[in-house]
């Protein structure tokens, strides 16, 4: 046994946080270790010591295990929590810590290496007799022979690198045409990503289930399953809402699927917590897809479903204690839904998104659980991932989890950036995830980009946010006007005050305007139509209102002068009064200025000066927040002058091209 008094946790954000409070729990020292970004961060405030690793990129910090081992000694830490993500999966890491005399809580350095290549964990799956999907796995890695292997297989195919995950180096062939291609960009993604370009083929499984199983071994030979969990609803092969127990699990199939982790897990001699990922076919087949060596970010539902805090498993099993579990011992009761809420657009194919959390208050209640690592006043920043939180709601059946998990994102409080909180709602209450149909193909068939589309507000929301926008410049004009009553306020000599604002609603401008009732009430017209409006009871961040008699309760936000944010049904939106912010002459009649939409780093320059150039051209790739993205023209006309190029940081709105317009130039 190797006890151990400290723990340094190796990470950053939600999770970092969510293993200082078992940690904590149990009675250990928790150490935290920070960038110079996340000097006032959570996760930092909830260590008992905190050490300071290094400039904000992650290559110059939290993937710095040298750094990371300095500070373990610098502050007597024993034990190393990996969390996810960062250094969770590198074996070199994992064996330093060992030579350095400090326990990794995690698996063998030996295991994570084998599992870390798909191509050499399916071929151990292979020899262990857990059923795979067909393809090839092998050294050579020429165009032609991984053309040759894929006509061998079969059209469709993935195209997968072989080290690394996330979806990163992932592409769907559909036909031998796109095969190239395909090759070509899951090596440089791949390279770029996970230091090697290394590749395997797969058949491709058409509209599968994704469900992996959470196994735990320990160092006596121990080695069971929590059951499992199903991870089907993704996005580029990125997850986003995972369940547990399966919607179409049964009792035989669980004990197949169950069976064979665990003798996945046996057969490298694993120790900790670990997830086997399969897929499953309609017909009830499943296959091998690959092994995190690590506690996965959607382990609260497991917890959830079994009773069991995974971290203090992990802890216990690193101090050389058994797991003091039998497989009959785990029984899976109710049902437990998480979402990750994410600091993205998807009106804009989900760009990451940056800024500052001005408002932050979690929904309470029976079954739901918050696991952040942020609070109001934090900024989201551009060099981590953009997720803010893991919402998880538990009920005694799937249907109240799902309810659940609705109200709660409905009843959150957060303002300051954009998230994808809408888009998570339109998932749960959509039919086919309500009847647990759910495949891996269910984001790209329902939500296509017009679904996507971001949705003008209506009339009721209008009158509503200029109410709101008016009352707090009343109460801004009365904290100046310390010697007018309360009555004065909305009158002039002339009667009632009118307040005009003009929004923007896409290509459209609306008029509105605010006339004072008796009472407290408001006539507000939006272009032609009339409305009367209550406001029945506001706070800081919440009012109850009725328009023309309906009640709503919402969330607002008054940013700045002439913005108010407000969030209605779980949907943000966002108004600004163009007459306190007019458009300059250059945005109202279009612009070649082609801006970085965040902070990255530039791969690729496609253009240069003197190229003709159509709306849709792709001008550059973007590297930030570990996705690249396409950077397209805009505007169609010539490219007057290229300021981008490769291999260079950018910082949101640096400009990287000038484009002149047909319009310009005539």
């Amino acid at each position: 046994m190797r006890k151990f008094n400290s723990i340094l946790v190796a990470n950053r954000g939600e999770i970092a946080v969510r293993v200082m409070k078992t940690a904590g729990s149990l009675g250990y020292r928790t150490i935290a270790v920070y960038s110079e970004a996340d000097a006032g961060a959570l996760h930092v405030r909830t260590a008992d010591e905190a050490v300071l690793i290094g400039p904000a990129p992650v290559q110059q910090s939290y993937l710095d295990g040298t750094k990371i081992l300095a500070a373990a000694k610098e502050a007597g830490a024993e034990a190393i929590h990996p969390g996810y993500g960062f250094l969770s999966e590198n074996a070199e890491f994992a064996r330093a810590c060992e030579d350095a005399g400090i326990v990794f809580i995690g698996p063998t350095a030996e295991a994570i290496d084998l599992m870390g290549n798909k191509a050499a964990a399916k071929r151990r799956m292979i020899a262990a007799e857990v059923p795979c999907v067909p393809g090839y796995e092998d050294a050579d890695q020429s165009d032609d022979v991984l053309t040759e292997a894929a006509k061998d297989i079969g059209f469709p195919i993935m195209v997968k690198a072989a080290a690394g995950g996330g979806g990163r180096g992932m592409r769907l062939v559909h036909k031998e045409a796109q095969l190239s291609a395909a090759l070509n960009s899951a090596r440089s993604e791949a390279l770029n990503a996970f230091g090697s370009d290394e590749l395997i083929l797969e058949r491709a499984i058409v509209e599968p289930r994704h469900v992996e199983v959470q196994v735990f071994a320990d160092t006596h030979g121990n080695v069971i399953h929590l059951g499992e969990r199903d991870c089907s609803v993704q996005r580029r092969h990125q997850k986003v809402v995972e369940e547990a127990p399966c919607p179409v699990m049964t009792p035989e199939l669980r004990e197949k699927m169950g069976m064979a982790a665990v003798e996945a897990a046996r057969s490298i001699n694993y120790r900790g917590a670990g997830t086997v990922e399969f897929l499953l076919d309609a017909s009830g087949d499943f296959y091998f897809l690959e092994m995190n060596t690590r506690l996965q970010v959607e382990h609260p539902v497991t917890e959830l479903v079994t009773g069991l805090d995974l971290v203090s498993l992990q802890i216990q099993v690193a101090e050389g204690m058994p797991l003091g579990l039998d497989q009959s011992d785990i029984v899976l009761a109710g049902h437990a839904i998480e979402v990750r809420l994410y600091a993205e657009d998807t009106t804009q194919d989900f760009l990451p998104c940056t800024g500052r959390i001005e408002a932050w208050e979690p929904a309470a209640g029976d079954g739901i659980r918050f696991d952040s690592g942020i609070d109001a006043g934090q900024e989201i920043s551009p060099f981590y991932d953009p997720m803010i939180a893991k919402v998880i709601a538990y009920g005694e059946s799937r249907e109240a989890a799902r309810h659940r998990l609705i109200e709660a994102l409905k009843g959150t409080v957060i303002f300051g950036l954009t998230t994808n909180r809408g888009f998570l709602i339109d998932i749960l209450a959509e039919e086919k995830f309500a009847k647990g149909d759910a495949t891996t193909a269910f984001i790209g068939e329902l939500f296509d980009a017009a679904r996507l589309a971001a949705k003008s507000p209506d009339t009721a929301e209008m009158a509503m946010a200029a109410v709101l926008l008016y009352q707090v410049e009343r109460d801004q004009a009365k904290a100046t006007a310390v010697f007018t009553s309360d009555q004065l306020m909305d009158w002039s000599s002339g009667g009632a005050l009118l307040t005009r604002y003009m929004f923007a609603s896409g290509n459209a401008e609306n008029d509105v305007t605010v006339s004072p009732l008796r009472g407290g009430s408001y006539e507000v017209m939006v272009d032609a139509t009339t409305l009367k409006v209550e406001v029945m009871g506001r706070s800081e961040n919440r009012a109850q209102l009725t328009v023309d008699g309906k009640r709503k309760r919402l969330h607002y936000n008054t940013p700045s002068a002439g913005v108010v944010e407000l969030t209605d049904d779980g949907r943000t939106l966002r108004f600004v009064n163009s007459l306190a912010f007019p458009k300059s002459a250059a945005v109202a009649a279009g612009s070649g200025h082609v801006t970085a939409p965040m902070h990255g780093t530039l791969l690729e320059v496609f253009v240069k000066a003197g190229d003709t150039v159509k709306v849709g051209t792709r001008l550059a790739v973007l590297e930030a927040m570990k996705m690249q993205h396409d950077i397209l023209a805009e505007v169609a006309g010539v490219v007057e002058e290229v300021v981008a190029s490769a291999a260079n940081q950018v910082s949101v709105g640096d400009l990287l091209f000038e484009i002149e317009t047909a319009e310009a130039a005539e």
